[in-house]
Protein backbone atom coordinates (compact mmCIF):
# COMPACT_ATOMS: atom_id res chain seq x y z
CA UNK A 1 0.00 0.00 0.00
CA UNK A 2 1.49 3.67 -0.94
CA UNK A 3 2.44 5.46 2.24
CA UNK A 4 0.72 9.17 2.19
CA UNK A 5 3.86 11.29 3.33
CA UNK A 6 2.31 13.92 4.50
CA UNK A 7 0.29 11.91 6.65
CA UNK A 8 2.93 9.58 7.76
CA UNK A 9 5.04 12.89 8.44
CA UNK A 10 2.63 14.26 10.60
CA UNK A 11 2.90 10.54 12.71
CA UNK A 12 6.41 10.41 12.98
CA UNK A 13 7.47 13.86 13.68
CA UNK A 14 9.04 14.28 10.18
CA UNK A 15 10.32 17.87 9.41
CA UNK A 16 12.16 16.90 5.91
CA UNK A 17 12.50 14.74 3.02
CA UNK A 18 15.49 13.36 1.23
CA UNK A 19 14.42 12.83 -1.86
CA UNK A 20 17.34 10.89 -3.14
CA UNK A 21 18.51 9.34 -6.39
CA UNK A 22 21.84 7.19 -7.44
CA UNK A 23 23.68 8.16 -10.39
CA UNK A 24 25.40 6.26 -12.71
CA UNK A 25 28.50 6.16 -10.67
CA UNK A 26 26.96 5.15 -7.34
CA UNK A 27 26.91 8.69 -5.89
CA UNK A 28 23.69 9.47 -4.01
CA UNK A 29 21.99 12.85 -5.01
CA UNK A 30 19.29 14.47 -2.85
CA UNK A 31 17.52 17.71 -1.91
CA UNK A 32 15.99 18.71 1.01
CA UNK A 33 12.38 19.37 1.11
CA UNK A 34 10.38 20.46 4.02
CA UNK A 35 6.77 18.24 4.56
CA UNK A 36 4.79 21.15 3.66
CA UNK A 37 6.02 21.22 0.22
CA UNK A 38 6.21 17.19 -0.20
CA UNK A 39 2.83 16.61 -1.43
CA UNK A 40 3.33 18.43 -5.00
CA UNK A 41 7.23 16.88 -4.63
CA UNK A 42 5.35 13.50 -4.39
CA UNK A 43 3.77 14.17 -7.57
CA UNK A 44 5.60 16.01 -9.84
CA UNK A 45 9.58 15.18 -8.16
CA UNK A 46 12.03 17.08 -7.52
CA UNK A 47 13.75 19.22 -10.36
CA UNK A 48 17.56 18.67 -10.75
CA UNK A 49 20.03 19.50 -13.21
CA UNK A 50 21.39 15.85 -14.71
CA UNK A 51 24.71 17.14 -16.26
CA UNK A 52 25.43 18.26 -12.44
CA UNK A 53 25.71 14.58 -11.66
CA UNK A 54 26.94 11.07 -13.08
CA UNK A 55 24.44 10.78 -15.83
CA UNK A 56 24.76 11.47 -19.62
CA UNK A 57 23.06 13.91 -20.22
CA UNK A 58 24.38 18.00 -21.38
CA UNK A 59 23.93 21.92 -20.00
CA UNK A 60 21.05 22.09 -22.85
CA UNK A 61 18.97 18.77 -21.57
CA UNK A 62 15.82 20.19 -19.94
CA UNK A 63 15.51 19.67 -15.80
CA UNK A 64 15.35 15.85 -15.12
CA UNK A 65 12.60 15.18 -11.86
CA UNK A 66 13.49 12.67 -9.23
CA UNK A 67 9.75 11.39 -8.31
CA UNK A 68 10.37 9.80 -4.90
CA UNK A 69 8.68 6.36 -4.10
CA UNK A 70 6.79 6.80 -0.95
CA UNK A 71 7.32 2.57 -0.26
CA UNK A 72 11.07 3.44 -0.18
CA UNK A 73 10.17 5.45 3.28
CA UNK A 74 13.13 5.31 5.32
CA UNK A 75 13.53 7.75 8.65
CA UNK A 76 16.98 8.25 9.63
CA UNK A 77 17.91 6.97 12.96
CA UNK A 78 20.62 8.65 13.84
CA UNK A 79 18.18 11.90 12.75
CA UNK A 80 14.44 11.12 12.93
CA UNK A 81 13.22 14.23 12.02
CA UNK A 82 14.51 13.80 8.59
CA UNK A 83 13.01 11.01 6.11
CA UNK A 84 15.00 9.34 3.52
CA UNK A 85 12.98 8.58 0.01
CA UNK A 86 14.62 6.41 -2.86
CA UNK A 87 13.50 8.31 -6.04
CA UNK A 88 13.26 7.30 -10.01
CA UNK A 89 14.19 9.37 -12.88
CA UNK A 90 12.16 10.70 -14.81
CA UNK A 91 12.40 14.06 -18.15
CA UNK A 92 9.95 15.38 -20.24
CA UNK A 93 7.28 12.91 -18.91
CA UNK A 94 9.16 9.28 -19.63
CA UNK A 95 11.32 7.69 -17.54
CA UNK A 96 15.52 8.01 -17.96
CA UNK A 97 16.08 5.14 -19.35
CA UNK A 98 20.23 5.14 -17.90
CA UNK A 99 18.99 6.10 -14.49
CA UNK A 100 19.71 3.13 -12.04
CA UNK A 101 16.92 2.53 -10.14
CA UNK A 102 14.77 2.52 -13.66
CA UNK A 103 17.45 0.08 -15.43
CA UNK A 104 17.07 -2.47 -12.16
CA UNK A 105 12.61 -1.73 -12.81
CA UNK A 106 13.18 -3.15 -16.18
CA UNK A 107 14.90 -6.28 -15.43
CA UNK A 108 12.21 -7.06 -12.31
CA UNK A 109 9.37 -5.86 -15.44
CA UNK A 110 10.85 -8.94 -17.54
CA UNK A 111 11.30 -11.39 -14.79
CA UNK A 112 7.82 -11.27 -13.97
CA UNK A 113 6.44 -11.19 -16.99
CA UNK A 114 8.71 -14.52 -17.25
CA UNK A 115 7.29 -15.54 -13.84
CA UNK A 116 9.57 -15.02 -12.06
CA UNK A 117 11.20 -12.81 -9.00
CA UNK A 118 15.05 -12.61 -7.89
CA UNK A 119 15.39 -12.21 -3.88
CA UNK A 120 18.82 -11.21 -3.24
CA UNK A 121 20.97 -10.54 0.08
CA UNK A 122 23.93 -8.35 0.06
CA UNK A 123 27.50 -8.46 2.36
CA UNK A 124 28.47 -5.05 2.23
CA UNK A 125 32.46 -5.07 3.71
CA UNK A 126 33.93 -1.22 4.42
CA UNK A 127 36.51 0.12 6.57
CA UNK A 128 36.22 2.23 9.49
CA UNK A 129 39.43 4.43 8.84
CA UNK A 130 40.98 8.17 9.93
CA UNK A 131 39.30 10.84 8.60
CA UNK A 132 41.91 11.61 6.09
CA UNK A 133 41.85 8.12 5.08
CA UNK A 134 45.29 7.33 5.21
CA UNK A 135 45.28 4.21 8.13
CA UNK A 136 42.89 2.04 9.81
CA UNK A 137 41.16 3.86 12.68
CA UNK A 138 42.22 1.16 15.33
CA UNK A 139 45.93 1.69 15.99
CA UNK A 140 45.42 -1.40 17.75
CA UNK A 141 44.38 -3.44 14.98
CA UNK A 142 47.35 -4.92 14.00
CA UNK A 143 47.48 -9.11 13.60
CA UNK A 144 47.99 -10.90 10.67
CA UNK A 145 45.08 -13.37 11.25
CA UNK A 146 42.67 -10.64 11.82
CA UNK A 147 39.32 -11.90 10.74
CA UNK A 148 36.81 -12.42 13.04
CA UNK A 149 38.81 -10.73 16.15
CA UNK A 150 37.12 -10.43 19.01
CA UNK A 151 38.65 -7.79 20.97
CA UNK A 152 39.29 -5.54 17.75
CA UNK A 153 35.08 -5.89 17.12
CA UNK A 154 34.62 -4.94 20.23
CA UNK A 155 36.39 -1.93 20.40
CA UNK A 156 34.41 -0.69 17.67
CA UNK A 157 31.60 -1.84 19.39
CA UNK A 158 29.63 1.43 20.03
CA UNK A 159 29.87 2.15 16.00
CA UNK A 160 28.46 -1.24 15.16
CA UNK A 161 25.86 -1.43 17.83
CA UNK A 162 24.66 1.69 16.66
CA UNK A 163 24.44 0.56 12.94
CA UNK A 164 22.53 -2.18 14.10
CA UNK A 165 20.36 -1.19 16.26
CA UNK A 166 19.15 1.55 13.19
CA UNK A 167 18.62 -1.24 10.86
CA UNK A 168 16.81 -3.15 13.92
CA UNK A 169 14.55 -0.98 14.06
CA UNK A 170 14.00 -0.04 10.35
CA UNK A 171 12.76 -3.98 10.13
CA UNK A 172 15.45 -5.13 8.19
CA UNK A 173 16.15 -8.37 10.24
CA UNK A 174 20.20 -8.07 10.92
CA UNK A 175 21.67 -11.24 12.18
CA UNK A 176 25.24 -10.74 11.99
CA UNK A 177 27.80 -8.50 12.49
CA UNK A 178 31.64 -9.05 12.34
CA UNK A 179 35.40 -8.08 11.98
CA UNK A 180 36.59 -8.92 8.44
CA UNK A 181 39.90 -10.36 6.81
CA UNK A 182 41.51 -6.76 6.98
CA UNK A 183 42.04 -4.78 9.77
CA UNK A 184 40.07 -2.40 10.21
CA UNK A 185 37.47 -4.05 7.89
CA UNK A 186 34.03 -4.96 9.19
CA UNK A 187 30.59 -6.57 8.08
CA UNK A 188 27.11 -6.52 8.65
CA UNK A 189 24.33 -8.85 7.33
CA UNK A 190 20.24 -8.36 7.09
CA UNK A 191 17.71 -10.57 5.50
CA UNK A 192 17.31 -11.20 1.83
CA UNK A 193 14.30 -9.61 0.09
CA UNK A 194 13.40 -8.95 -3.45
CA UNK A 195 15.95 -7.06 -6.08
CA UNK A 196 14.77 -3.50 -5.82
CA UNK A 197 13.81 -3.37 -1.69
CA UNK A 198 17.80 -5.16 -1.52
CA UNK A 199 19.27 -2.22 -3.60
CA UNK A 200 17.14 0.48 -1.70
CA UNK A 201 18.79 -0.86 1.70
CA UNK A 202 21.84 -1.14 0.28
CA UNK A 203 22.02 2.60 -0.81
CA UNK A 204 20.42 3.97 2.27
CA UNK A 205 23.21 1.23 3.99
CA UNK A 206 26.18 2.90 2.77
CA UNK A 207 24.53 6.13 3.54
CA UNK A 208 24.12 5.18 7.02
CA UNK A 209 27.77 3.85 8.10
CA UNK A 210 29.47 6.78 6.29
CA UNK A 211 26.94 9.06 8.34
CA UNK A 212 27.20 7.28 11.52
CA UNK A 213 30.89 6.88 11.55
CA UNK A 214 31.55 10.48 11.06
CA UNK A 215 29.48 11.20 14.01
CA UNK A 216 32.07 9.44 15.82
CA UNK A 217 34.92 11.42 14.14
CA UNK A 218 35.73 8.40 11.98
CA UNK A 219 35.12 7.63 7.82
CA UNK A 220 33.25 4.50 6.43
CA UNK A 221 35.08 3.73 3.05
CA UNK A 222 33.72 0.64 0.84
CA UNK A 223 36.63 1.57 -1.34
CA UNK A 224 37.54 -1.83 -3.30
CA UNK A 225 41.19 -1.86 -2.15
CA UNK A 226 41.77 1.32 -0.02
CA UNK A 227 45.08 -0.21 1.35
CA UNK A 228 47.74 -2.49 -0.79
CA UNK A 229 48.25 -4.71 1.52
CA UNK A 230 45.12 -6.01 3.06
CA UNK A 231 42.02 -7.77 1.15
CA UNK A 232 39.48 -5.37 -0.37
CA UNK A 233 35.93 -4.79 0.25
CA UNK A 234 33.74 -7.13 -1.50
CA UNK A 235 30.06 -6.48 -1.94
CA UNK A 236 28.83 -10.53 -1.96
CA UNK A 237 25.54 -11.50 -3.19
CA UNK A 238 23.45 -14.31 -2.41
CA UNK A 239 20.83 -14.99 -5.14
CA UNK A 240 17.48 -16.96 -5.73
CA UNK A 241 14.46 -16.91 -7.80
CA UNK A 242 11.00 -17.21 -6.26
CA UNK A 243 7.08 -17.84 -7.72
CA UNK A 244 5.26 -17.00 -4.95
CA UNK A 245 6.08 -18.26 -1.69
CA UNK A 246 8.03 -20.97 -3.88
CA UNK A 247 11.86 -20.72 -3.99
CA UNK A 248 12.53 -22.18 -7.69
CA UNK A 249 16.47 -22.63 -7.16
CA UNK A 250 15.72 -25.40 -4.13
CA UNK A 251 15.35 -29.10 -5.60
CA UNK A 252 15.64 -32.29 -2.94
CA UNK A 253 18.17 -34.25 -5.17
CA UNK A 254 19.51 -31.57 -7.32
CA UNK A 255 23.17 -31.52 -7.60
CA UNK A 256 24.37 -29.34 -4.65
CA UNK A 257 20.47 -28.71 -3.56
CA UNK A 258 19.94 -26.52 -7.01
CA UNK A 259 17.56 -26.74 -9.82
CA UNK A 260 18.47 -26.92 -13.40
CA UNK A 261 16.88 -23.39 -13.54
CA UNK A 262 18.86 -22.17 -11.23
CA UNK A 263 21.79 -24.01 -13.01
CA UNK A 264 20.81 -22.41 -16.42
CA UNK A 265 20.64 -18.84 -14.18
CA UNK A 266 24.19 -19.19 -13.21
CA UNK A 267 25.75 -20.16 -16.67
CA UNK A 268 23.98 -16.74 -17.64
CA UNK A 269 26.18 -15.01 -14.84
CA UNK A 270 28.98 -17.25 -16.13
CA UNK A 271 28.63 -16.63 -20.24
CA UNK A 272 28.34 -12.69 -19.24
CA UNK A 273 30.71 -12.37 -16.49
CA UNK A 274 33.72 -10.56 -18.12
CA UNK A 275 31.27 -7.58 -18.99
CA UNK A 276 29.35 -8.04 -15.80
CA UNK A 277 32.52 -6.74 -14.16
CA UNK A 278 32.61 -3.29 -15.75
CA UNK A 279 29.46 -2.67 -13.49
CA UNK A 280 30.00 -5.24 -10.70
CA UNK A 281 33.82 -3.59 -10.32
CA UNK A 282 33.06 0.13 -11.95
CA UNK A 283 36.20 1.69 -11.03
CA UNK A 284 40.27 1.77 -11.68
CA UNK A 285 40.99 0.57 -8.05
CA UNK A 286 38.43 -2.14 -8.45
CA UNK A 287 41.00 -4.58 -10.47
CA UNK A 288 43.50 -4.02 -7.49
CA UNK A 289 41.14 -6.50 -5.55
CA UNK A 290 40.03 -9.14 -8.20
CA UNK A 291 43.95 -9.29 -9.48
CA UNK A 292 45.74 -9.41 -6.40
CA UNK A 293 48.46 -11.00 -4.89
CA UNK A 294 47.68 -12.62 -1.48
CA UNK A 295 47.76 -10.07 1.26
CA UNK A 296 48.68 -9.89 4.75
CA UNK A 297 46.37 -12.23 5.77
CA UNK A 298 47.25 -14.67 3.61
CA UNK A 299 44.13 -14.89 0.76
CA UNK A 300 42.57 -12.23 -1.25
CA UNK A 301 39.06 -13.57 -1.07
CA UNK A 302 38.40 -12.24 -4.18
CA UNK A 303 37.38 -14.47 -7.73
CA UNK A 304 40.23 -13.85 -10.81
CA UNK A 305 38.74 -16.94 -13.06
CA UNK A 306 35.45 -17.77 -14.14
CA UNK A 307 34.30 -20.58 -12.07
CA UNK A 308 31.71 -21.94 -9.42
CA UNK A 309 32.03 -24.92 -6.92
CA UNK A 310 30.21 -25.68 -3.97
CA UNK A 311 30.73 -24.11 -0.47
CA UNK A 312 34.12 -23.02 -1.67
CA UNK A 313 34.89 -19.35 -1.41
CA UNK A 314 37.80 -19.17 -4.06
CA UNK A 315 36.39 -19.35 -7.00
CA UNK A 316 33.56 -16.67 -8.74
CA UNK A 317 30.31 -18.58 -7.50
CA UNK A 318 30.01 -20.19 -4.36
CA UNK A 319 27.19 -23.02 -3.13
CA UNK A 320 26.77 -22.52 -0.10
CA UNK A 321 23.60 -24.55 0.75
CA UNK A 322 19.88 -25.46 -0.91
CA UNK A 323 18.20 -23.31 -3.07
CA UNK A 324 20.52 -20.39 -3.58
CA UNK A 325 24.05 -19.23 -4.45
CA UNK A 326 26.40 -16.69 -3.78
CA UNK A 327 28.08 -14.31 -6.70
CA UNK A 328 31.41 -13.30 -5.40
CA UNK A 329 32.35 -10.55 -7.69
CA UNK A 330 31.71 -7.62 -7.05
CA UNK A 331 33.06 -5.01 -4.61
CA UNK A 332 32.25 -2.09 -2.19
CA UNK A 333 32.29 0.49 -5.39
CA UNK A 334 29.54 -1.22 -7.53
CA UNK A 335 26.33 0.55 -7.96
CA UNK A 336 23.45 -0.74 -5.77
CA UNK A 337 20.62 -0.64 -8.42
CA UNK A 338 22.92 -1.64 -11.08
CA UNK A 339 24.27 -4.38 -9.20
CA UNK A 340 21.06 -6.00 -9.10
CA UNK A 341 19.72 -5.03 -12.60
CA UNK A 342 22.85 -6.63 -14.14
CA UNK A 343 22.62 -10.08 -12.30
CA UNK A 344 19.40 -10.32 -13.00
CA UNK A 345 19.48 -9.63 -16.60
CA UNK A 346 22.58 -11.80 -17.05
CA UNK A 347 20.82 -14.55 -15.11
CA UNK A 348 17.21 -14.17 -17.12
CA UNK A 349 19.62 -14.67 -20.55
CA UNK A 350 20.97 -17.88 -19.27
CA UNK A 351 17.25 -19.13 -18.51
CA UNK A 352 16.21 -17.86 -22.03
CA UNK A 353 19.32 -19.60 -23.77
CA UNK A 354 19.72 -22.43 -21.19
CA UNK A 355 23.38 -21.38 -20.85
CA UNK A 356 25.31 -24.38 -19.35
CA UNK A 357 27.95 -23.27 -16.50
CA UNK A 358 30.12 -26.58 -17.35
CA UNK A 359 31.33 -28.92 -15.17
CA UNK A 360 31.87 -27.87 -11.50
CA UNK A 361 35.41 -27.50 -9.91
CA UNK A 362 36.32 -28.40 -6.48
CA UNK A 363 39.38 -27.43 -6.13
CA UNK A 364 41.70 -24.17 -4.33
CA UNK A 365 41.65 -22.23 -7.38
CA UNK A 366 44.55 -19.71 -5.47
CA UNK A 367 46.69 -22.68 -5.34
CA UNK A 368 45.56 -25.00 -8.18
CA UNK A 369 43.76 -23.36 -10.53
CA UNK A 370 46.53 -22.98 -12.92
CA UNK A 371 46.87 -26.68 -12.86
CA UNK A 372 43.07 -27.48 -14.70
CA UNK A 373 43.30 -26.64 -18.51
CA UNK A 374 39.43 -25.53 -18.04
CA UNK A 375 39.33 -23.62 -15.45
CA UNK A 376 37.46 -20.65 -17.12
CA UNK A 377 38.35 -17.47 -18.49
CA UNK A 378 39.82 -14.69 -16.61
CA UNK A 379 38.70 -12.02 -15.43
CA UNK A 380 39.47 -8.41 -16.65
CA UNK A 381 42.74 -7.19 -15.95
CA UNK A 382 42.03 -3.64 -15.67
CA UNK A 383 38.88 -1.11 -15.75
CA UNK A 384 39.29 -0.72 -19.61
CA UNK A 385 39.37 -4.15 -20.32
CA UNK A 386 36.14 -4.87 -19.07
CA UNK A 387 34.41 -1.98 -20.67
CA UNK A 388 35.43 -3.33 -23.98
CA UNK A 389 33.95 -6.50 -22.60
CA UNK A 390 31.02 -4.39 -21.74
CA UNK A 391 30.51 -2.86 -25.09
CA UNK A 392 31.10 -5.85 -26.78
CA UNK A 393 28.25 -8.09 -24.77
CA UNK A 394 25.40 -8.42 -27.24
CA UNK A 395 23.08 -10.00 -23.65
CA UNK A 396 23.62 -6.60 -22.02
CA UNK A 397 23.42 -4.62 -24.75
CA UNK A 398 20.13 -5.99 -25.40
CA UNK A 399 19.00 -6.64 -22.35
CA UNK A 400 19.98 -3.01 -20.54
CA UNK A 401 19.40 -1.00 -23.24
CA UNK A 402 20.41 2.41 -23.09
CA UNK A 403 22.18 2.65 -19.78
CA UNK A 404 25.08 0.56 -22.28
CA UNK A 405 26.47 3.45 -24.18
CA UNK A 406 25.95 5.93 -21.22
CA UNK A 407 27.96 4.10 -18.90
CA UNK A 408 30.50 3.39 -21.64
CA UNK A 409 30.55 7.50 -22.52
CA UNK A 410 31.11 8.23 -18.91
CA UNK A 411 33.33 5.42 -17.91
CA UNK A 412 35.75 6.14 -20.94
CA UNK A 413 36.35 9.47 -19.52
CA UNK A 414 37.05 8.09 -16.14
CA UNK A 415 39.42 6.07 -17.61
CA UNK A 416 40.80 8.81 -19.69
CA UNK A 417 41.16 10.62 -16.89
CA UNK A 418 43.27 8.11 -14.69
CA UNK A 419 45.22 7.77 -17.64
CA UNK A 420 46.57 11.01 -18.01
CA UNK A 421 47.52 11.15 -14.54
CA UNK A 422 51.62 10.60 -13.39
CA UNK A 423 52.11 8.26 -10.64
CA UNK A 424 55.24 8.71 -8.39
CA UNK A 425 55.96 4.97 -9.14
CA UNK A 426 55.80 6.26 -12.90
CA UNK A 427 59.00 8.62 -12.27
CA UNK A 428 60.48 6.63 -9.42
CA UNK A 429 61.14 3.50 -12.24
CA UNK A 430 61.19 5.69 -15.56
CA UNK A 431 62.79 8.93 -14.86
CA UNK A 432 66.81 6.94 -15.30
CA UNK A 433 64.89 4.22 -18.28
Amino acid sequence: MTVDLEATAKERGIRYFLVSFTDLFGTQRAKLVPVSAIGGMAKAGAAFAGFATWLDMTPADPDVFAVPDPDSLTQLPWKPEVGWLAADLWMDGKPVEHAPRNVLKRQIAAAQSAGYEMKTGVECEFFLISPDGSEVSDAADRQMKQCYDQQALMRRYDVIAEICDAMQGLGWQPYQNDHEDANGQFEMNWQYDTALKTADRHAFFKYMVRSIAELRGLRATFMPKPFIDLTGNGCHAHVSLWKGAQNLFDETGGALGLSPLAYKFLGGIMHSADALAALLNPTVNSYKRINAPPTLSGATWSPSSVTYSGNNRTHLIRIPEPGRFEIRLADGAANPYLLQAAILAAGLDGIANARDPGKRLDINMYTDGHTVKAAGKRLPLNLLDALRAFEGSAVLGERLGGLVPAYLKLKRQEWDAYARHLSPWERAHTLDC
